[in-house]
């Protein structure tokens, strides 16, 4: 059997990190079209092309797109290893890095990631958070080691994708102190015509309360529609308006936003997956991960077993 010539992987993998020939030609110090003869050569190897040129940029062809992944992988565990070897024995650090989707609750997320920052240096969490879009482009190029995102990913051309429901959460609607007294009584009828602060119509959320208003004859008076959910909570604490938030970090929200409880959004349930381009977690740190949300934080808001809000 041919034996891959890793040099010329680094090649493939610094273009398509940098998105074109001559900047990584400038990164590696080598000329353009040495370069390009080192892919040329690499694409002979493995029997077609990598890049295609659609106007005045390189993509990746499907081969290259089946490719990168592996690439992203080999090199990522070389500087792993070397990391290791320079801590020594029994002090190995482990990088993960975790695309969250904007959609997502900040304080759910930090729940979520909290254990991996305890005890300090043990793991390098690295935390990029986008569109679910975006990010996805950057787990199947092997930026990314898992993503949490609010729907599992459907098919996409190209893309080979795994995913698993990390846990759900009821939904619960917030507001300052001085709207939750007002649309408290009577309801939900009384959220007719209220102010509210949507989240983006691509998100499962937004389709959950559409429905729910729709069965509740509800005409909201939608005055912002919002991706981040930092924003929203931001918003809903200046008092712009009633916002939405899963019932397992209402306390976390109603703290740190001084909002209260308008009411209970029954029925609905917000679902959380964690993405991956791999069927198994390569990463030791994801197992902590998936360990601490199925026994810490989803467990408290299965239904039947929530805690009582006051």
């Amino acid at each position: 059997m041919e034996r891959l010539n890793y040099d010329h992987l680094l090649y493939f993998w610094l273009v398509a990190r940098e998105g074109g020939v001559s900047r990584a030609a400038a990164r590696l110090h080598l000329t353009q079209s040495t370069l390009s003869g080192q892919i040329r050569t690499l694409e002979a190897s493995l029997g077609g092309r990598l890049f295609e040129r659609v106007g005045r940029r390189l993509q990746l062809t499907d081969l290259g797109r089946l490719v990168l992944p592996f690439a992203e992988g080999i090199f990522t565990l070389g500087t792993d290893l070397m990391e290791a070897v320079r801590s020594g024995p029994g002090n190995r650090t482990i990088r993960l890095n975790i695309g969250l989707a904007d959609v997502v609750a900040k304080a759910l997320a930090q729940r979520l990631i909290q254990p991996l920052l305890t005890p300090p240096g043990r793991i390098h969490l690295v935390v990029r958070e986008d569109s679910s879009d975006k990010l996805l482009l950057a787990l199947v190029a092997g930026e990314l080691d898992i993503l949490i995102l609010d729907s599992p990913p459907g098919p996409r051309e190209g893309m080979r994708l795994f995913s698993r429901l990390l846990g759900d959460s009821g939904v619960v609607l917030m507001a300052t102190p001085e709207l939750a007294r007002r649309y408290r009584r009577r309801f939900p009828k009384s959220l007719n015509g209220a102010p509210f602060i949507l989240p983006g119509r691509a998100t499962a959320l937004r389709r959950g309360l559409e429905e729910w208003f729709e069965r509740w004859q509800i005409s909201p008076l939608v005055v912002a529609t919002f991706d981040d959910t930092a924003l929203i909570t931001v918003s809903g604490h200046a008092g712009s308006g009633i916002f939405a938030v899963p019932s397992i970090v209402e306390r976390e929200i109603r703290t740190q936003a001084r909002v209260s409880r308008v009411g209970e959004v029954e029925g609905l349930r917000e679902q959380i997956f964690v993405a991956s381009a791999h069927r198994q977690f390569r990463n030791p740190a994801v197992g902590v991960l998936l360990e601490h949300a199925r026994k810490e934080i989803f467990k408290k808001d299965r239904p039947g077993s929530r805690e009582r809000k006051s």
